[in-house]
C-alpha cells in the first residue's frame, strides 16, 4: 500500500485537517483485530451486528389517522412486504386487531398530493378512498365495496355529518383542464352521486370540524402563493339539520398566521393552533370572537401539515385537555386546565406524539419512543397505557444507540441543531487512535425535521461503528416560525452551509473522522446532499437516493399544492439553475452513490444518470443503483434492502474497511481512482 501524501484543505474556516493518498485495492484492506477487557477492536464500520435489513425494511411501524366509534378504533397501517400499501384495522375490546380493510385496497388520499385523513368511522363502515383511483367508497360488513364519488376527484378530511346523514369531505377536482379545484362537499352515504358543493373559492381547504350540537362547521383555508405554515385562515359558518350552510365568516384576529387544527370543546367553544407569537401555541375564541391564548410556550403544539387531519390535542373534558408539544427536539404530553393554564405533565419517555384523539372520555394517540416501542396508547392519569403494537423485530438494548442533542454555530453567526448517534456495539470499539466515520442524514425536507423517535436505520449503521448526525438544518419545523421561515429565498444554501458546518463541528469536537465524512439524503434530502458535494470538498462521501439535481425539470413536474412554493424557497428564477448539481457538474469532485427508481413520477431517472456520466468521464468513484420502483410513491421492501447493502459496501470501499458478513460487492466505476483522504 502506498504512503500517505498528505495535503491541506481549508475548509470554511472550519479549520478540518484532512490528508489524501492513492487507493489501495480492496485486498490490501486489513481489519484491525485485537480485544481489550473481552471487547473486541475493530475497524469502525467492519463490526458485526445484529441488525439486518431484513430488520430495517420487512415489518413496519408505520400507524396513522386514529379514528374512534362506538364500534372501537380504527387506524391505518402499512405492510412494507406489500410495498408500503395501506390497510385499516380495527382495535377489538380485547385489545386485539381486526383487519377491516386489507393494504391490496391500499387506503391512501392523494388531496394535496400528500393525502393524510384517507377515510371516515361511523358505526361498523368505513368510508374510505382508495389509492389507485381515488374513489371514495363505502366499505361495510359483507358487502363489497361501493363506490360513491366521481372519478377525477379526490376526497380526504371526511368528518360525518349524523344529522344531514351525509359525510362533509375536502375534495379536489381534477376533471377540467388547468389547475384543480379544491372545496367543501357534502357525500351522500348510500349512494353515488355528484355530491353538494357547500364551500368554494379558496385555493386549498383543510380541517374541517363539527361543533358538538351540529350547527356549526369551522374550517381553515388558504390563497397562492402561501403554504399552510406561512399564512391561513380560520372560517366558520351555520350548518342546518339538512347539512345546508349558511353565513359562512372568517374568524379575524389581530395577527396574521398559519392557522391549523380548529377544534370544538364539549359546550362549543371554538379552539385552534396558530403561531401568531412565533410558536404554534393553542387558541380559543373567547365570548367577543376574539383570539386569546390558552397557553403560551416556547414550544411548537403542532407541525407542518404536509398532510391533511393530524391532530395534536383533544378534549377529556370542558375545562381540560391533553396536548403534545416539541420542545427542543423532545416530545411532550401535557394535561391543560383550560381555565387557569395551568399544566400537568403525562408520561414524559416519548420521543414523537401524534394523532392525538379522543374515544368517549379517554384520550388516544400515537407514541415513539427512543426504544423500538411504538403504537397506541390511551391516557390514564398521569401515565400512557399501551393499546396496541405492531409486530416488530426484538433488539437487545445494549446495541440501542441514543440520540444526543447538539445546537452548532452555522454561517452569519445562526444557529443550526441535530441529534448525534455515538458507534453503539457491546461487542466490539475501534482503535484507540481512531475516531469513527459519520453517516450526515438530510431529512427529505424541507420544512420536516429530524426526530429522535427510534429508527432501525440509523442502529443499522450505528451497531456498525459509525457515528450518525440527524440534522435539523434551518428551514426545519420543531423550532418556532423564525427558524421555519430561514430557508426562504435560501434553499440549496443555508441547508448545505448547515450541512458542511455541521460536519466540522463534529471533527473539531473530536466525536468523527474528518477524513470519513459521508452526507446521504432522500429526494430533497438528496438535492442537499449532491449540493453538498459539488459546491465543498468537505464530504469524502455523498449519496443520493433520488435527489432532485435539476430544479428547473422539478418545476415541471411540479403540482397545484406545491406550485408557488419552489420559488419562495429559492428566491429567484435564477437560482432555480444556480444551486442545482446538474450546474455544478464540475465541482463534483468525491465518490458518489446514485440511487433513482426509474419509473419515479417526480424526479425523473435522467437527472441521476447525468451526474452518474459526468462523474465517470472525470474519472471519479462513482456507482448507480436503479430499481423498477416509483421513488415519489412506491419502493418495495427488497429494492430498500439491496440499496441499504450497497450503500455499506459503498462505505466500505471509500473508507477503507471491509463490512461484517456476506453481502455482494457494489461495483464502482473508477474505484481505482481513488484517492483516499
Amino acid at each position: 500500500m502506498t504512503l500517505f501524501k498528505t495535503t491541506f484543505l481549508t475548509l470554511i474556516s472550519l479549520g478540518i485537517l484532512l490528508g489524501c493518498d492513492n487507493a489501495p485495492k480492496p485486498s490490501d484492506i486489513k481489519p484491525v483485530t485485537g480485544a481489550v477487557d473481552g471487547v473486541g477492536i475493530a475497524e469502525y464500520g467492519s463490526w458485526p451486528s445484529p441488525v439486518t435489513p431484513e430488520d430495517v425494511y420487512d415489518l413496519t411501524d408505520d400507524i396513522s389517522d386514529i379514528r374512534a366509534t362506538t364500534q372501537g378504533i380504527y387506524f391505518v397501517q402499512s405492510n412494507a412486504n406489500n410495498e408500503d400499501k395501506k390497510g385499516v384495522y380495527r382495535i377489538e375490546l380485547d385489545g386485539s386487531a381486526t383487519k377491516i380493510a386489507s393494504s391490496d385496497f391500499d387506503i391512501r388520499s392523494r388531496v394535496h398530493e400528500y393525502g393524510g385523513a384517507p377515510f371516515a368511522a361511523i358505526g361498523n363502515s368505513l368510508f374510505a378512498t382508495k389509492y389507485s383511483d381515488q374513489i371514495l367508497y363505502r366499505i361495510a360488513p359483507n358487502q363489497a365495496p361501493f363506490p360513491l364519488t366521481p372519478n377525477g376527484t379526490r376526497h380526504s378530511g371526511c368528518i360525518s355529518n349524523p344529522k344531514a346523514s351525509r359525510l362533509i369531505c375536502i375534495r379536489e377536482d381534477h376533471r377540467q383542464q388547468g389547475e384543480p379545484v379544491n372545496s367543501l362537499v357534502g357525500i351522500n352515504l348510500s349512494y353515488a352521486d355528484e355530491g353538494e358543493m357547500l364551500i368554494s373559492g379558496a385555493d386549498f381547504y383543510a380541517m374541517p370540524v363539527l361543533s358538538p350540537d351540529q350547527s356549526q362547521l369551522a374550517w381553515v383555508s388558504w390563497q397562492h402563493p402561501n403554504m399552510p405554515w406561512d399564512n391561513t385562515q380560520l372560517w366558520v359558518a351555520d350548518i342546518d339539520a339538512k347539512g345546508a350552510i349558511n353565513n359562512p365568516r372568517q374568524i379575524k384576529t389581530q395577527q396574521q398566521g398559519a392557522i391549523t387544527q380548529p377544534l370544538y370543546s364539549p359546550s362549543g367553544k371554538l379552539y385552534f393552533i396558530a403561531d401568531f407569537n412565533n410558536w404554534w401555541n393553542i387558541y380559543r375564541l373567547n365570548e367577543y370572537q376574539q383570539a386569546e391564548i390558552v397557553l403560551e410556550q416556547q414550544a411548537e403544539f403542532a407541525d407542518a401539515d404536509w398532510r391533511v387531519g393530524k391532530y395534536s390535542y383533544a378534549f377529556e373534558g370542558e375545562h381540560r385537555l391533553v396536548a403534545s408539544y416539541n420542545h427542543e427536539g423532545r416530545a411532550h404530553l401535557v394535561r391543560i386546565d383550560t381555565l387557569n393554564g395551568t399544566t400537568e405533565s403525562i408520561a414524559v419517555d416519548f420521543a414523537e406524539i401524534a394523532y392525538v384523539t379522543k374515544n368517549d372520555n379517554e384520550v388516544l394517540f400515537v407514541g415513539a419512543k427512543e426504544t423500538p416501542e411504538k403504537g397506541i396508547y390511551k391516557v390514564q392519569g398521569r401515565a400512557a397505557q399501551l393499546v396496541y403494537s405492531p409486530t416488530l423485530p426484538t433488539m437487545d438494548p445494549s446495541f440501542i444507540s441514543r440520540a444526543e442533542s447538539l445546537q452548532f454555530k452555522t454561517a452569519d453567526n445562526q444557529t443550526a441543531y441535530g441529534y448525534f448517534y455515538p458507534p453503539t456495539n457491546p461487542n466490539f470499539k475501534g482503535p484507540s487512535y481512531k475516531e469513527p466515520p459519520l453517516v450526515l442524514m438530510m431529512h427529505p425536507g424541507p420544512t420536516a425535521k429530524a426526530s429522535r423517535a427510534f429508527r432501525r436505520d440509523i442502529q443499522y449503521w450505528t451497531s456498525r461503528g459509525f457515528a450518525v448526525f440527524d440534522v435539523n438544518y434551518r428551514g426545519s419545523t420543531g423550532f418556532g416560525r423564525e427558524y421555519r421561515n430561514k430557508l426562504y429565498g435560501n434553499w440549496g444554501k443555508s441547508d448545505v452551509e448547515d450541512a458542511v458546518r455541521a460536519a466540522g463541528f463534529l471533527v473539531n469536537s473530536g466525536k468523527v473522522d474528518g477524513r470519513k465524512l459521508a452526507i446521504r439524503g432522500n429526494r430533497a434530502g438528496g438535492f442537499t446532499a449532491l449540493s453538498a458535494v459539488a459546491n465543498y470538498s468537505t464530504f469524502g462521501a455523498g449519496v443520493s437516493y433520488s435527489g432532485i439535481s435539476d430544479m428547473e425539470e422539478f418545476k415541471r413536474h411540479s403540482h397545484k399544492f406545491e406550485s408557488h412554493y419552489l420559488l419562495r424557497l429559492l428566491g429567484s428564477a435564477e437560482n432555480y439553475r444556480q444551486r442545482s448539481a446538474m450546474a455544478n457538474l464540475k465541482g463534483i469532485n468525491e465518490p458518489l452513490l446514485l440511487i433513482q427508481g426509474v419509473q419515479d413520477s417526480l424526479i425523473p431517472a435522467e437527472q441521476s444518470l447525468t451526474i452518474y456520466e459526468a462523474a465517470k468521464r472525470k474519472g471519479i468513484p462513482v456507482a448507480y443503483l436503479a430499481f423498477d420502483d416509483d421513488a415519489a410513491n412506491r419502493v418495495s421492501a427488497t429494492s430498500k434492502k439491496q440499496a441499504l447493502e450497497a450503500e455499506l459496501s459503498f462505505y466500505g470501499q471509500i473508507f477503507g474497511f471491509t463490512p461484517a458478513g456476506s453481502m455482494p460487492a457494489l461495483a464502482i466505476e473508477n474505484i481505482e481512482h481513488l484517492r483516499r483522504r
